[in-house]
Order: structure tokens, then sequence, then C-alpha cells
């Protein structure tokens, strides 16, 4: 194997290790993880990418909604209990977090307390972006391992 497809493989290991210590991902990531295989080799970014597509949209309508004139309260806590889930099921805790912490805000505030939902949404998008990026760039390395002629390493942490 070459030199530089292994350093390429070690900056992988690194990069995935690095966003399990810093609580971008959490021990649901390496599960998923754990059910790619060689039948199905882009289960992660399959599934990952979904649920990127479906959180982007779903931060949007929560936005939109927050600013009805009328706000459908049932509907924007439905929005944010299936980015909480989504964000469990992937293995993004901050994102997660920031979804209990709007459902707390909530349940604390006997009002309506629509600039706080929007400070909560904006706190969400704020997570969302940072996920997205930083998984982006561990898809980018990936497919340069790939295009390299290496495979993909097992994922095993070290945090």
């Amino acid at each position: 194997m070459d030199a530089g497809l292994t350093q390429m493989q070690r900056r992988l290991a690194d990069y995935r290790n690095s966003l399990l210590r810093e609580g971008v991902l959490d021990s649901q990531y390496i599960q998923l993880h754990e059910l790619q295989d060689e039948s199905n080799p882009g289960f992660v970014v399959e599934v990952v990418s979904l649920f990127l597509t479906d959180s982007e949209k779903l931060l949007e309508d929560l936005s939109r909604d927050l600013v009805q004139r009328d706000v459908d309260f049932q509907r924007v806590d439905a929005h944010v209990d299936r980015l909480e889930g989504a964000s469990r099921s992937i293995g993004t805790p901050r994102l997660k977090n920031a979804c209990i912490a709007f459902r707390n805000l909530r349940n604390s505030s006997q009002e309506k307390n629509i600039p706080g939902c929007l400070k909560c949404v904006e706190q969400m998008r704020q997570e969302f972006f940072l996920v997205k990026s930083k998984l982006e760039a561990l898809f980018n390395l990936e497919k340069q391992i790939v295009a390299a002629g290496g495979s993909i390493p097992k994922l095993q942490p070290s945090f």
C-alpha cells in the first residue's frame, strides 16, 4: 500500500475520532456505520444524505411556521420531534440537544414564546450546518481514499 494512501486513511481515522470526541457524532453513528458492509458500501452516505435533506427541510418549515400570524404549535412541535428523532437515529448529539432545548422552552413557557422559539431554531440551524459541513468533509475524504484505490477502514473509536 502506498504511503499517501496510508496517510489519508490515518487522517480519516483521526478526523472521525475528533468528531466523536467533540460530540458532533456519538455512538449511534458508530452503530449506523456497523450496518454498512461490502454488499452495501454506500449505506452510511445514503442514510446521512437523506437525513441532511430532510433535516434542512424541517428547519425551513420550522422557521416559516414560527413567523405565521397564527402559529400552529402542534405542527411546530411535530417538526421538532421529527428533527430530534432523526438526529438521535443518525448520531448527532449537538443537534439532538438543540431540539431538546426547544422542547424544554416550550414546556416551561406558559405563553407562546415566539422569540425564544426562533432563537432555539437558530441554534438548531447552526448545529445542523456544523454537522453537515463536518460530514461532507468526512465523506469527501472517504471518496479520495476510494479514488486512490484504498478501502475505508472500519470505524474504531479511540476517544
